[in-house]
C-alpha cells in the first residue's frame, strides 16, 4: 500500500464511490426536508427535533385541506376568514415561525450531511443548494406573512368597526359616490351618484344613477335634511351633488356623524329612490387611477375618440383612440370623465362601464398578488362604513355579481327631466328594475337585427339614447 505524501487528506485517499455514498446521503438529507419536514432528523439527527416538526408540519396539512373544505363548502366562512384581522394577525406569526422552522431544519441538515467529509467541490454544490431551498422556502412563507400583514392592515384602516346593517327586503343598498376636491373647488362635489342595489341571497344588483344636476326633489321623510327643507330642494341652483358642500357648511346638523355630505346625499337619495340606503363608499377620483394602476389596468371597448383634457385646457391632439384597449389609470379616469363633445348622460353611462370592467376583471387572484399596491392607493381614494364584520358578506355577494348580468337604470332624459323630476315615476322604475332582477325573464331567441342606438362608452345623445344608463345586462352592453 502506498504511503500517504505530507499534506494529502485522508479524504482526497478514500474511494471514489465512498464520496459519492456520502454526496447522495447529504443530498436525500435535504430533499428529505423539503418534502417531508424533520423527516431528515429521524434518520440521523436529533428524533425528539424531528418528531415535532412532523407534527407540526400535518398540523399545518390538516389546516389547509380543512380550509380548502371549507371554502368549497362553506365559501361564505372561509372569506370570513380570510378577512378577519385576528385570524390574519395569527396566520402572519404562523408563516413566520414557519419560516423559521424551515431555516433550521435546512440548515440542520446540511449539518447533518456531514459538509467536511466532502470533497471541495461537493460542498459548494450542498452549501449552494441548501441556500437556495432554504431561500425559496422560507422567503416564500415569509412574503406570504407580509402580504398577509399588508392585507389584516388594509381591512383595519379601510373598513370601520362598526355596528351591521341588515338587508332591507331582502336588499343591500350601497351608495357609491364618485368626484374630487381641489384647489378650486370647495369641498367635495360628486360627480357619480349611484346607488348599487344588490339582492342579499343571490347577488344579482342593479344600478341606479342620479344625474348631479338633478333639482327639486323631496328629501326622505323625517330626515335631517327634510327638516331643513319640508318642501323640498328646491332653491334657485339647489342640485343633488351641491348637497355635499351644504352639509359640510352646517355640520351642527348631522351630530355624531363622521360624513356630513354623504348623510344628506343619502337623506336625498333615499327621497327619490324610495330605497333605504345601509352603506356607503365615497371614491376620490383623482386618485382612482392610482387603483386601476395598481391592478395592471383595465380593459375596455372604446367606442369613441375620447379626448383628454377638460373643457378650458383640451390641446386638441390628445385623445382615448377606438377599439378594445387596455387604459392605464390616467386615460381611465378620462374614459369616465370626459365632456368634451358629450354632455353628463354619456359620461355616466361610461362610468357604469368601468364599473363593470372593474367587478368582472379584478380576480381574487389579482387582487392576493396586487395587495401591496391596491392598500396603498384605496387608503388614499376610498371611504366607506361598511364594517368589517360585513366583509366577508360583501365579498361573497360581488363574486355571485360576477357570473350574473347587472342591470342599469338611469333617472336621465328623455325618461326623467332632470329640472323637475317625477317621484312617482322614479320610483315606479326603481320597483320594476328590481322584480325584473330578482325574476329575470326568459331568454327569447330574436330575429331582429341588432340595434344600432348608441351604447356604452359612446357620445351620443338624448335622443339616441345610452344603453349602459338603461340595460338588463351592463356587460354585454360596454
Amino acid at each position: 500500500m502506498p504511503a500517504t505524501s505530507p499534506g494529502q487528506s485522508r479524504t482526497t485517499s478514500r474511494p471514489p464511490r465512498a464520496v459519492k455514498v456520502r454526496f447522495r446521503r447529504a443530498l436525500t438529507l435535504m430533499l428529505m426536508t423539503l418534502v417531508l419536514p424533520g423527516s431528515a432528523q429521524i434518520a440521523v439527527g436529533n428524533r425528539r427535533v424531528g418528531r415535532i416538526a412532523l407534527r407540526v408540519w400535518a398540523g399545518v396539512v390538516v389546516v389547509l385541506l380543512l380550509f380548502g373544505l371549507i371554502g368549497w363548502l362553506l365559501p361564505t366562512v372561509a372569506y370570513w376568514l380570510a378577512a378577519s384581522p385576528g385570524v390574519l394577525t395569527i396566520m402572519r406569526f404562523g408563516l413566520i415561525a414557519l419560516a423559521a422552522g424551515f431555516a433550521y431544519l435546512f440548515f440542520d441538515a446540511w449539518r447533518l450531511g456531514n459538509p467536511l467529509a466532502l470533497q471541495q467541490r461537493q460542498r459548494l454544490v450542498m452549501t449552494g443548494l441548501n441556500s437556495a431551498l432554504c431561500f425559496t422556502v422560507a422567503g416564500a412563507l415569509l412574503f406570504a406573512a407580509h402580504i398577509v400583514h399588508v392585507q389584516g392592515n388594509f381591512i383595519s384602516a379601510m373598513f370601520a368597526d362598526a355596528a351591521t346593517s341588515k338587508a332591507v327586503d331582502g336588499r343591500y343598498n350601497v351608495l357609491l359616490l364618485g368626484g374630487d376636491s381641489g384647489a378650486t373647488r370647495w369641498g367635495l362635489r360628486p360627480d357619480s351618484i349611484t346607488v348599487a342595489s344588490i339582492d342579499a341571497e343571490t347577488g344579482r344588483a342593479v344600478l341606479f344613477g342620479l344625474p348631479r344636476n338633478m333639482q327639486n326633489f323631496p328629501f326622505a321623510k323625517g330626515s335631517v335634511m327634510d327638516e331643513q327643507f319640508p318642501d323640498g330642494y328646491t332653491c334657485d341652483g339647489c342640485e343633488l351633488n351641491s348637497l355635499f358642500t351644504w352639509a359640510q357648511d352646517h355640520k351642527g346638523l348631522f351630530k355624531g356623524k363622521k360624513y356630513p355630505g354623504v348623510e344628506a346625499t343619502k337623506d336625498a337619495v333615499e327621497g327619490i329612490t324610495g330605497l333605504k340606503i345601509q352603506y356607503f363608499a365615497m371614491v376620490n377620483l383623482a386618485g382612482f387611477r392610482h387603483l386601476v394602476d395598481a391592478v395592471g389596468g383595465v380593459k375596455l371597448h372604446v367606442r369613441d375618440r375620447i379626448p383628454k383634457g377638460a373643457l378650458n385646457d383640451f390641446d386638441g391632439k390628445s385623445y382615448i383612440e377606438p377599439g378594445y384597449r387596455t387604459l392605464n389609470g390616467a386615460d381611465t379616469l378620462w374614459f369616465a370623465r370626459s365632456r368634451m363633445a358629450a354632455d353628463d348622460y354619456s359620461r355616466m353611462a361610461r362610468q357604469k362601464c368601468v364599473m363593470s370592467a372593474m367587478l368582472q376583471q379584478l380576480s381574487p387572484q389579482t387582487v392576493v398578488l396586487k395587495i401591496g399596491d391596491i392598500s396603498k392607493a384605496s387608503r388614499a381614494m376610498v371611504k366607506t362604513d361598511l364594517p368589517q364584520s360585513d366583509l366577508d358578506t360583501f365579498i361573497d355577494l360581488a363574486l355571485k355579481a360576477r357570473k350574473a348580468p347587472i342591470r342599469t337604470v338611469s333617472f336621465v332624459p328623455p325618461a326623467i327631466e332632470t329640472y323637475r323630476p317625477d317621484v312617482d315615476k322614479i320610483q315606479a322604475m326603481v320597483t320594476k328594475a328590481i322584480d325584473r332582477s330578482e325574476n329575470p325573464p326568459a331568454k327569447k331567441k330574436s330575429s331582429k337585427a341588432p340595434s344600432t342606438g348608441t351604447t356604452g362608452g359612446s357620445y351620443g345623445n338624448i335622443h339616441s339614447g345610452y344603453t349602459a344608463n338603461a340595460t338588463e345586462d351592463l356587460n354585454s352592453a360596454c
